[in-house]
């Protein structure tokens, strides 16, 4: 298998080449106006709208930012990231309050919750502009950008069935939301939320169980960088030891090695070729 020039708009389920360029569509979150409305014309959609919140302190994000581009037949949200030093330190804090969740169901971290709602009407707005032909939706994200791709993909299943994502893709994801929450986007997405998880990326294991959970689907990138369907307990266990002591230096390394987006693009591809 190959890795395709260009993404496919007419798409319309799982498959490894669109994870691919759901990665890419990830990593491109990173970038400025420009370089996403340039990166958007040479992948064939027309338009791009995006949408950008600021927060004051003592909100621990400076801004939450996230685009939307859109062809005849397809329509991309990408959210973007953060740093994992920075995530780590705010997730790792279990006495922050909840937050409700979509639609009032169960309840989220409260930072993504803040950070959705302070991006979401822009979000919903795009979607509706756009969405003219019956386009495929799909949301995508790394890191914080998985955790507001994943509930924004989920509050649009609970409050806009209309608009509601056709697949959810993320890479680096959070521990998000509730079991309540977690329970009702495995219902109501089933094998369309994809996530992604890179060995032992830290970020995934953020925040602390059990308050927070993870969906049910689960793509699990081992040591050597193959993509696995699912692994056994001891398995996963034996692969992140191998992991961790790839680098007999600085062996705590590897669970921040594992998280940039680079490394899952390079994973994506590399299960395509």
């Amino acid at each position: 298998m190959s890795v395709p020039s260009t993404i496919d708009h007419t798409a319309r389920k799982h498959n490894p080449q669109l994870a691919y360029w759901m990665v890419q569509a990830a990593e491109l979150a990173y970038k400025d106006e420009a370089a996403i409305a340039g990166k958007a014309r040479d992948w064939g959609f027309d338009r791009v709208r995006h949408h950008q919140t600021r927060f004051t302190p003592p909100f621990p994000l400076e801004d939450t930012q996230a685009y939307t581009i859109a062809s005849d037949k397809m329509i991309i949200t990408g959210f973007r990231g953060t740093e994992p030093a920075q995530i780590r330190d705010w997730l790792s804090d279990a006495a922050t309050p909840p937050w409700p969740g979509p639609a009032h169901t169960g309840y989220v971290h409260y930072g993504f919750g803040q950070a959705l709602d302070s991006i979401f009407p822009t979000v919903k707005d795009a979607l509706a502009e756009l969405r003219d032909n019956d386009q495929s939706v799909w949301f995508t994200g790394h890191s914080l950008g998985g955790a507001l791709a994943m509930l924004a993909g989920c509050r649009m299943y609970l409050e806009a069935p209309r608009l509601q994502a056709d697949g959810i893709y993320t890479y680096g994801q959070p521990r998000t939301c509730d079991r309540l929450l977690a329970a009702s986007c495995n219902k109501g997405f089933k094998d369309r939320l994809h996530r992604y998880v890179n060995n032992n990326d830290i970020v995934p294991q953020l925040p602390p169980e059990p308050a927070y959970t993870h969906v049910d689907t689960l793509h699990y990138i081992d040591a050597s960088g193959r993509i696995r369907p699912s692994m056994p307990l001891l398995g996963t266990l034996a692969d992140r030891v191998k992991g961790a002591t790839a680098d007999l230096l600085a062996p705590a390394s590897d669970a921040l090695r594992d998280h940039p987006v680079k490394q899952y693009v390079a994973a994506m591809e590399k299960n395509l070729t």
